[in-house]
């Protein structure tokens, strides 16, 4: 955390330096604020290689880049990371396909989904950091054999973060127009926006119990049913958003739809999956 307030900070102060110039530092343009993204994260990586080796994990790994790594661990690392691996491309490569659907609906559309994703990602990011927090939990517990509180925490990670989700789902059913127009002042992105927050709104917690559940069943090792449930979910988005939006005429909030839709399919199958409790005897 420390060190990725570090980068942002440094990022803050380079951007506007690189960009527009200052002194005998020259203008780069566009290209100033990938400079400045590539120092700030390579300092980022300078200083928790240092902290790392001067025992700042809590442990001696001095000398790490001596040891060998054994096929058998890599083996092991590989199938764990695949499905995860695998399940993020498809991710990005069903999103090129939704947005150009969205850009059927012209440039107001597009602005739109911008503002829907940027206000989304408050939910996403509290989400992904108590993801975080269920795989280490999970993970430690079925290490320590107490895969009975490993559950418990899984599941009161999953409580917190939908909590915290139903918050933000409300500000974006009731005020999406306040939100939207932060970002402009064009009635008609503003228009699109609100329908795209107050339809993402009810999607919200869903999106808490995926993500969560899926770092609870990362944190056991077992990342298959994850794959298994996030892969068609995300596969179906492509034909189900076609379907809603040009064949029953929904126009462009078919696709906002779509991601609610698929949302909430996608975190019930995960939880009665989850519940089934196999994840306790994964191996790993």
């Amino acid at each position: 955390m420390k060190v990725g307030v570090l980068v942002v900070s440094i990022n803050l102060v380079l951007d506007p330096l690189l960009i527009f110039g200052l002194g005998p530092v020259p203008a780069f343009g566009v290209a100033g604020a990938s400079l400045a993204t590539a120092i700030a994260i390579m300092i980022g990586v300078a200083v928790i290689m240092i902290r790392m080796s001067r025992h700042g994990l809590g442990y001696d790994i001095s000398g790490f880049w001596k040891v060998r790594a054994r096929v058998t661990d890599m083996l092991k690392i590989m199938r764990i990371s695949i499905p995860i691996t695998t399940q993020q491309f498809v991710f990005v490569f069903v999103y090129w396909f939704l947005i150009r659907i969205v850009h059927e609906f012209g440039e107001e559309a597009a602005a739109a989904m911008g503002i829907g994703n940027r206000m989304e990602s408050f939910s996403y990011l509290t989400c992904y950091g108590f993801s975080l927090a269920a795989s280490t939990m999970v993970g430690q517990n079925l290490g320590a054999r107490k895969p009975d509180r490993a559950a418990r925490c899984a599941w009161g990670t999953v409580g917190i973060a939908a909590s915290l989700t139903f918050i933000i789902s409300i500000f974006f059913i009731a005020i999406p127009r306040v939100i939207a127009g932060v970002f402009t002042n064009d009635p008609q992105v503003l228009g699109i926006a609100a329908d795209y927050l107050i339809i993402l709104g009810l999607s919200q917690m869903a999106m808490a119990l995926e993500i969560v559940l899926e770092g609870a069943f990362g944190g056991a090792g077992d990342t298959v049913p994850p794959m298994a449930v996030l892969l068609p979910g995300a596969a179906i988005r492509i034909p189900l958003a076609y379907f809603l939006c040009f064949y029953l005429d929904w126009g462009i909030n078919g696709v906002w739809w779509t991601l609610t839709i698929t949302s909430g399919l996608k975190a019930t199958i995960l939880a009665l999956w989850f519940r089934r409790g196999k994840w306790k005897l994964k191996q790993v």
